[in-house]
C-alpha cells in the first residue's frame, strides 16, 4: 500500500466528518457515531489492527472522555450556581455603570470579561454569557453574537482552566512514538506541555493583542450608522491597552505557571486595569459612539428574545459575586505549584487500567487533580458563601446535567475515534499509525512551508468539532509527526496547531448556533459566519507567518532534539 493511499485512507474519516457536519448539516450526535464506525472499519480491515487493540483504544478514549465531561459538567455547574445565587446578575450590573461608549463596553465586557469566562468555563460559555448581556445593554442581537464569537480566539487555548492543552494536547500526543522521544530527551509529558504552553502564549500575545481593536472596528463597520472602520480605529490607544492588559499577564502566567491559568488570570488582571482606566477616562476618546436609534436597525439585527439585566439581590456585593472565581484561581494555583504537596496528594487518588485486553494500551484518570474537582468544590462552597437555598442548587445541578448529556453523547464517539487513529501503529502490516501516515505524506509533498499551514489544520479541526480540545486530540500527533519528519521543532508546530484551533472557534458552526440561540437569532448563522471569517483569516495568516519566521529565520529549538 503506497504512502499516498495510506494517507488518503487515514484522512477519510476526517473528510467524512466534514462532509456530514458541514455539507449535509447533520447534527454531531448523528455524524460522529458514523465517523467512529468508519475509523474502526479502516483500522480493522485496512490497517489490520487486532480487535483487542481496537477495543483497548476505545476504552482509552472513554477514560479521556470522562475527564472532559467531568470538566464540562463542573464548569457549567459553577456558572449555573452563580446564576441562581444572583452573582451573575451582580457581575452584569456592575458593568453597566463603567461607560456609555459602546466601544469601551466591547473592550471591557466582551474582550476581558468574555476571556475570563472562557478561562473559567470554556466550551462556548463566553458567547452564551456575553451575548445576552450585550443585548441587555442595547446592542443589536446580531452584533452581540458576532462579538461573542470573536472573543472565542486568543483565550480559547486555555479555556476551562487549560483543558485544550491538559486533555487535548496531552491525549493527542499520548503515543508510543512520542513517549520514546520524551524518554530519550529526559522529559516528562507535563514538562513538554509546559514548553508547548510557553510557545502558544508567545504566539497568541503577538497575534491576539489587537483583537479588541479588531472587534470594535468590526462593530462600527457592520453595525454603525456610517458603516465606518475609522470610527472604531479612533479608540486605538484604549483598545490596544485593553489588548495588552490581557495578553501580558496571560503571557507571564503561561510561561511561569502553566496551561491552567493564562486566560482566567489574564482576564481578571485586564478587567481590573481597564475598568479603572475607563472610570478615570484614561485613553478614552473624547467623542462618544453609539448605534443608530433602534427603529433604524434592519429587522435581521434584532432577535426574537429580548434580554434584560436581572434584578440583583441587594445583599450581593461585587466582591461576593466574584469570590467563587477568585477561590477557583487560588485552589488551582495551590494544587499546581510543584513546591507544594497538594498536587501530589490529589494525584495519588486515581484509577488506572494497564495493558487493556492484553495490549500495550493503558488508561488512567486522576479525578481529584483535574480542574473539575476544584470547580465542583467551589460550586458547593458558593451555596454557603451566597446563602443559597437547596432548591436553587438542585436547579443548577439539573441544568448542568442536561448540558452534560448533550455533550457527552457526541464525545463518547469522538474521542475513541481519535484513540483508534493514534493506536493504529499496532497492526499486522507493520505500517505506521494513521496520523503518522498522513504526516509522512504531508512532509514529502508540502515541506518547508508547513509552519504556515499548521494553524489551518488546527482551525479545520475546531471548525468540524467546535472544540479546541477535540481538534488537539485529533491532530496533535499528526502535527508532531510532520514536524519530526521535516526536522522542525515538534513542540512549536503543536503550538501552532493549538493556536489555529483556537482561531477556528470563531467559525465553528455549532458555536454560532449556540450563541445565536441565546439571543433568539437562529437562522442568521450564515450572516455571522460571513463576518467572523475576517478575523479568522487574520489570525491564521498572522500565525502562519510567525511560524515561518520562527522556524526558518529564528531557528526555534526542538526540546526533543538529540
Amino acid at each position: 500500500m503506497s504512502a499516498g493511499i495510506q494517507a488518503a485512507l487515514a484522512v477519510a474519516p476526517i473528510l467524512v466528518a466534514a462532509l456530514l457536519l458541514v455539507g449535509f448539516r447533520m447534527p454531531a450526535r448523528t455524524a460522529m457515531p458514523i465517523v467512529y464506525v468508519l475509523a474502526a472499519v479502516i483500522g480493522a480491515f485496512i490497517w489490520k489492527m487486532p480487535l483487542a487493540q481496537l477495543a483497548a483504544a476505545t476504552v482509552q478514549g472513554l477514560f479521556i472522555t470522562f475527564d472532559i465531561l467531568f470538566i464540562i459538567f463542573s464548569a457549567i455547574l459553577l456558572l449555573n450556581t452563580l446564576k441562581h445565587s444572583g452573582a451573575v446578575s451582580a457581575i452584569r450590573a456592575g458593568f453597566t455603570t463603567i461607560s456609555p461608549d459602546r466601544r469601551v463596553q466591547v473592550v471591557i465586557i466582551t474582550w476581558l470579561f468574555g476571556s475570563f469566562i472562557e478561562g473559567a468555563s470554556g466550551f462556548g460559555t463566553p458567547a452564551a454569557i456575553v451575548a445576552p448581556l450585550m443585548v441587555a445593554l442595547g446592542f443589536p442581537a446580531m452584533a452581540a453574537v458576532m462579538l461573542g464569537m470573536m472573543v472565542q480566539s486568543t483565550p480559547v487555548t486555555f479555556g476551562a482552566v487549560g483543558t485544550p492543552i491538559i486533555v487535548g494536547a496531552r491525549g493527542g500526543l499520548d503515543s508510543p512514538e512520542v513517549a520514546a522521544q520524551l524518554s530519550a530527551a529526559g522529559l516528562e509529558m507535563t514538562e513538554y506541555l509546559r514548553i508547548i504552553t510557553a510557545d502558544v502564549v508567545v504566539i497568541h500575545t503577538i497575534v491576539g493583542s489587537i483583537m479588541p481593536l479588531f472587534m470594535v472596528m468590526m462593530m462600527t463597520r457592520f453595525f454603525g450608522a456610517n458603516r465606518s472602520w475609522t470610527e472604531g480605529l479612533s479608540i486605538l490607544p484604549f483598545a490596544l491597552l485593553g489588548g495588552v492588559a490581557f495578553t501580558i499577564p496571560y503571557l507571564l502566567t503561561g510561561i511561569f505557571l502553566g496551561p491552567e491559568f493564562p486566560s482566567m488570570l489574564g482576564g481578571l488582571v485586564g478587567l481590573a486595569i481597564m475598568t479603572t482606566a475607563a472610570r478615570r477616562g484614561v485613553l478614552v476618546p473624547k467623542d462618544h459612539w453609539d448605534f443608530a436609534p433602534r427603529d433604524k436597525w434592519p429587522s435581521n439585527w434584532i432577535g426574537s428574545f429580548e434580554a434584560h439585566v436581572d434584578a440583583v439581590d441587594k445583599q450581593m456585593s461585587a466582591w461576593r459575586a466574584w469570590l467563587p472565581y477568585v477561590l477557583v484561581a487560588a485552589l488551582l494555583v495551590l494544587t499546581r505549584l510543584p513546591q507544594l504537596p497538594f498536587g501530589t496528594w490529589l494525584q495519588a487518588v486515581g484509577f488506572r487500567w494497564g495493558e487493556i485486553f492484553g495490549t500495550q494500551v493503558s488508561a488512567a484518570t486522576t479525578p481529584l487533580y483535574l480542574p473539575a474537582a476544584m470547580l465542583c468544590l467551589v460550586a458547593l462552597l458558593t451555596v454557603v458563601l451566597h446563602g443559597m437555598r437547596a432548591s436553587q442548587f438542585r436547579t443548577a445541578l439539573g441544568e448542568s446535567t442536561r448540558t452534560l448529556i448533550g455533550a457527552g453523547f457526541v464525545l463518547v464517539f469522538t474521542v475513541p475515534m481519535v484513540r483508534i487513529y493514534i493506536n493504529s501503529d499496532v497492526n499486522a502490516l507493520g505500517i505506521a499509525s494513521m496520523p503518522i501516515a498522513m504526516a509522512d505524506w504531508v512532509s514529502v509533498n508540502v515541506g518547508a512551508v508547513w509552519p504556515f499551514f499548521a494553524p489551518m489544520i488546527g482551525a479545520l479541526g475546531a471548525f468540524i468539532a467546535g472544540s479546541n480540545t477535540v481538534s488537539n486530540l485529533m491532530f496533535a500527533l499528526f502535527q508532531h509527526g510532520v514536524a519530526t519528519s521535516l526536522g522542525m521543532s515538534a513542540a512549536f508546530i503543536v503550538a501552532l496547531q493549538a493556536v489555529g484551533a483556537a482561531a477556528g472557534n470563531m467559525i465553528a458552526i455549532h458555536n454560532v448556533v449556540a450563541a445565536s440561540a441565546t439571543v433568539g437569532l437562529l437562522g442568521q448563522e450564515g450572516a455571522t459566519l460571513r463576518r467572523t471569517i475576517f478575523p479568522t483569516i487574520y489570525y491564521l495568516v498572522a500565525t502562519g507567518v510567525l511560524g515561518l519566521i520562527a522556524v526558518h529565520v529564528l531557528g526555534v529549538g526542538d526540546p526533543l532534539a538529540p
